[in-house]
């Protein structure tokens, strides 16, 4: 079976891991934060890798780091609703710190992706 370009970024591959992290953590939330932060946590979260496989897609390679900076948003958004959810006690400390973990691998990532990104078009 065909592999697209970002089905090889282990930058995508982790963030799909988080995904499924937020989805099983969600779960666990209290039933009236389904519509609010149960729904911007997944969906900031799927945002991630969507933003990554659309950037691939494009033609010049500032148009694909404009897709990688808006994945990093993302990203910096579902931290937010994080820390959030933990202050509302929605999160463990413990799954807290591991998930920050996580979404810090992913940044520091998608940063460097960024930055080769854009060291090719100033490469030409």
């Amino acid at each position: 079976m065909f592999e697209y370009s970002f089905e090889k970024l282990e930058v995508w591959k982790e963030s799909i891991r988080l995904v499924k992290i937020i989805y099983e953590i969600t779960d666990e939330f209290p039933n009236e934060e389904k519509f609010g932060l149960v729904s911007q946590l997944r969906r900031a979260s799927i945002s991630i890798s969507s933003n990554l496989s659309e950037g691939t897609s494009r033609i010049t390679n500032k148009d694909k780091a404009h897709f990688t900076t808006m994945s990093f948003s993302s990203a910096l958004e579902v931290l937010n609703q994080l820390i959030i959810s933990k202050e509302l006690q929605f999160v463990s400390e413990e799954d807290y710190l591991e998930l920050r973990k996580m979404i810090s691998k992913i940044t520091n990532m998608l940063n460097s992706l960024r930055k080769a990104q854009l060291n090719v078009k100033a490469n030409k």
